[in-house]
This record gives C-alpha cells, sequence and structure tokens, in this order.
C-alpha cells in the first residue's frame, strides 16, 4: 500500500520552523504571565504593609500581565493556524501587527513595573 504525499509533507521544514515559533509564543505566554504573579507575589508578601497605596497599581499589573499572556496564546494560535495554510499556498506574508501589539503591550507592562519598584525605592 503506496502512502500519497500530502500537501504539508511538500513543505515540511517550513511547518515544523512554525511549529517552533508557535511553541516560542507560548513560552513567551508562560513567562508574562509569570511575572504577573511574580509582581503581585512580591508585594503582597513582602511591601503591602509598607505600600498600601501599590495595591491597586499591582493588581493592575499582575492583571494586565495575565491578560497579556492569554491574549499571546490566543494571537499566536490564530497566527499559526493562518500560516499553516499560507506555506501550503506559497502565500505567506510576515505578521507585523502581532509582533508590534505584543511587544508595545509588555513595554507598558514592564514600564509600570519599573515605575513601581522606582517609587518603592524611593519611600524606603
Amino acid at each position: 500500500m503506496e502512502k500519497k504525499q500530502t500537501v504539508d509533507s511538500t513543505y515540511i521544514q517550513q511547518h515544523l520552523a512554525s511549529e517552533r515559533t508557535y511553541l516560542a509564543w507560548i513560552r513567551t505566554a508562560i513567562a508574562i504571565v509569570g511575572v504577573g504573579f511574580l509582581v503581585t507575589n512580591l508585594h503582597f508578601n513582602k511591601l503591602s504593609e509598607m505600600f498600601t497605596w501599590a495595591d491597586t497599581v499591582v493588581t493592575t499589573i499582575g492583571f494586565l500581565s495575565v491578560v497579556l499572556g492569554v491574549l499571546t496564546i490566543i494571537v499566536s494560535t490564530v497566527s499559526y493556524m493562518r500560516k499553516r495554510g499560507q506555506i501550503n499556498t506559497q502565500t505567506f506574508k510576515a505578521s507585523y501587527g502581532n509582533v508590534i501589539f505584543l511587544s508595545v503591550s509588555l513595554l507598558i507592562i514592564f514600564i509600570a513595573f519599573f515605575v513601581y519598584l522606582l517609587k518603592v525605592m524611593i519611600h524606603m
């Protein structure tokens, strides 16, 4: 019994590279959520009694980190599915919008965390 070659197998290297990229995005999402938990854990375990004004800031940073992590998973999954079809039809287009959106969102979260740390260090 002969097995027929599939369209996916014609571009196997591209599909495997796309899978690796997708998995890298998933690891990034996990790291983003981890940063949110780290910030909130650090604050509420060590600094909450000293800086009650920061409770809202830290809670917001943690919430935004979780939301951004979930969005990263959704965007990367949709992007991966689109790229599968684009690879097979040889109509691949790089997705700059996704990268820019996620990069700007991360910068906002990290800047907020940096400002929080500066204020905590100044008040200590």
